[in-house]
């Protein structure tokens, strides 16, 4: 038997042209032993009628949140608790902006605040609307509140615009379920992630820092944690909630990172250090606020070099893979290259700073990897599908026989 046999499966069908595929969708799910119960919106049933998907999925479709008959019998809150998985395919714009605000004005958006299941977006819009920054920041939303976004791919839509939009086919949507109840591919590894800038204070109102907003590494956190890892996620100041399932150690300052990763490294599987980490730090931190003093010589600083966290802890852990990140304003790749080297680090993941479209801040990176066999460019790719892409590269690095 397949790993969906008897598996519960909630399909919810919003409204959209690609509504048309969850028939084949419910289709495959039924093939591959799941029961499957399907939840539509009003806007649902303007493309594809509910008779068709209870003839494929043998259960009647559910599509209103105050049914007398469905209170009767399975009711909603009941149908929250039934669920292995919930699916949204395809997932509007519109349903996903309402999930992003809490909202709880349909059965379908109800259902994705009472379940415990897992739930899975499968994205499908227009290719502007998709692009759009209140879509863009509804998803970032959605993602940290734990939230698994698959796709949307690119192609030609059903309007004539070309871009990313298109839903997932069927075939690929089935596969996505089929992962969720595998043994993960880091499951029983304990993966260490570093992320955010670091503080360094000059007195107790100012600090040294940087542009860091730590997007890259929580996204890294999560799936890593999709993988099935045990994620202890090492997290400067940021504004980003932490994701479920993941250990957050809140630190401010690099050799409170230091510390924290060498407390949490002892039996780590990765260390993958995302964080922006300051170089320098003053060499006295003033117990009270420096007061500007009336000449025109200005403020000195004395800095003194911080710790480097990735190079102690492949020095401390050498059993350990350990991933960098280097984040470049020129000779990105030779910089990159030169501290594999000089840190004896597995990898390095190299991005142009420079670039104020990518990197710091940005929803979305272009990066190369650099290893000791080569270099690899990937495409621009948002930070979630990046981290996704690298963590595929990096469970492709020789294994070390761990000491634990």
């Amino acid at each position: 038997m397949g790993c969906l046999f008897n598996k519960h499966v909630i399909l919810a069908i919003s409204g959209g042209i690609a509504a048309y595929k969850s028939a084949e969708l419910v289709r495959l799910l039924k093939k591959s032993g799941a029961q499957v119960q399907v939840v539509m919106t009003s806007g649902a049933t303007e493309f594809i009628t509910p008779l068709t998907l209870q003839a494929l999925s043998g259960n009647p479709v559910h599509q209103h949140l105050l049914n007398p008959q469905a209170e009767a019998g399975m009711g909603h809150i009941q149908l929250a608790r039934w669920a292995d998985i919930l699916l949204i395919a395809p997932a509007s714009a519109n349903v996903m902006a309402r999930i992003a605000q809490g909202k709880a004005d349909d059965l379908l958006t109800t259902l994705c605040l009472a379940t415990g299941a897992p739930i899975l977006l499968a994205p499908a819009m227009n290719q502007a609307m998709w692009a759009d920054q209140a879509t863009q920041a509804n998803l970032q939303t959605l993602q940290q509140r734990g939230y698994q976004v698959h796709g949307p791919a690119e192609g030609e839509q059903a309007c004539g615009d070309v871009g990313a939009g298109r839903m997932l086919e069927p075939s690929q949507l089935l596969l996505a379920l089929e992962q969720q109840f595998e043994q993960g591919l880091m499951a029983n590894k304990k993966v260490v992630i570093t992320a955010g800038p670091t503080r360094e204070a000059i007195d107790p109102v100012r600090y040294i820092s940087n542009h860091s907003s730590g997007k890259m590494g929580y996204a890294m956190a999560v799936a890593a944690r999709d993988q099935g890892a045990q994620v202890v996620l090492i997290s400067g100041p940021v504004q980003i909630t932490a994701p479920p399932d993941v250990t957050l150690v809140q630190v401010e300052s690099a050799q409170q990172m230091l510390d924290a990763s060498l407390s949490a490294g002892q039996g780590a599987d990765y260390f993958i250090a995302t964080a922006a980490v300051a170089d320098y730090r003053p060499a006295q931190i003033a117990q009270h606020k420096l007061k500007k003093q009336n000449t025109s010589h200005g403020l000195t600083l004395e800095l003194v070099q911080n710790p480097d966290i990735l190079a102690a802890m492949a020095q401390q852990f050498p059993h350990t893979i350990h991933i960098g990140f280097a984040a470049e304003t020129q000779a990105l790749i030779s910089h990159a290259q030169t501290k594999l080297k000089a840190k004896a680090v597995d990898m390095i993941i190299a991005n142009d700073v420079s670039d104020t479209s990518i990197g710091f801040n940005s929803d979305n990176n272009q990066v190369s990897i650099v290893t000791a066999n080569g270099v690899e460019d990937l495409p621009l790719l948002s930070k979630s599908q990046l981290a996704q892409q690298l963590l595929a590269a990096i469970l492709q690095l020789p294994h070390k026989a761990q000491t634990k």
